[in-house]
């Protein structure tokens, strides 16, 4: 029973840790990838659908991403999607693909990603550490029930606790090398 609550709690602390990763995948960097337009969905015949599934994405040059569209039809929809989110960034499109040229960030646009990347790891680390309530209140209910023993609770609190630290330590690790990409100029 306890193996049990304790690898459920490790599997979604790594879940936690695998979303925040993507969080941050998601924020510029002075280099542009696809994986910033990730979150980004287009209205694709009345279904809010994500980018990945319309078009490919190809990075020629550091600061240019070229979107193909499958479907020559999504264009409009992927060009609007793309201006409407939060990149910053207006497509030119030329009939065939559409060109996202990032502009340089700024010192104080910087600045603002990494109070962004900030806030995304702390909510990754409250994540974590809800499932770890959440598993502690567990272990307490088998306790209590008499189905274990104090010491054996005792032993996997310890075991929680660990994989608690592990986790948020991966996130701040996350952070951490985050911030010196926003930095780097």
């Amino acid at each position: 029973m306890i193996n049990q609550v304790l690898s459920e709690a490790d599997q979604k602390m790594s879940k936690s840790v695998e979303a925040t990763r993507e969080e941050f995948a998601a924020i510029r960097t002075g280099r542009a990838t696809p994986s910033m337009f990730s979150k980004i969905t287009a209205d694709y015949y009345g279904t809010p659908t994500p980018l990945q599934q319309l078009a490919t994405f190809t990075a020629p040059e550091a600061r240019i991403i070229l979107i193909q569209p499958y479907d020559m039809g999504a264009m409009t929809a992927i060009e609007k999607a793309i201006r409407e989110s939060d990149l910053g960034v207006n497509p030119a499109n030329d009939g065939k693909v559409l060109r996202c040229v990032f502009p340089e960030l700024t010192e104080e646009r910087r600045k603002e990603f990494i109070k962004v990347a900030k806030a995304k790891a702390e909510e990754g680390r409250v994540s974590v550490r809800n499932v770890r309530r959440t598993a502690k209140q567990s272990l307490e209910k088998l306790e209590k029930d008499g189905e274990v023993g104090k010491d054996d609770v005792t032993g996997a609190e310890k075991k929680l606790d660990a994989s608690t630290k592990k986790h948020t330590d991966a996130i701040d690790e996350m952070l951490k090398n985050k911030e010196s990409e926003l930095l780097e100029v």
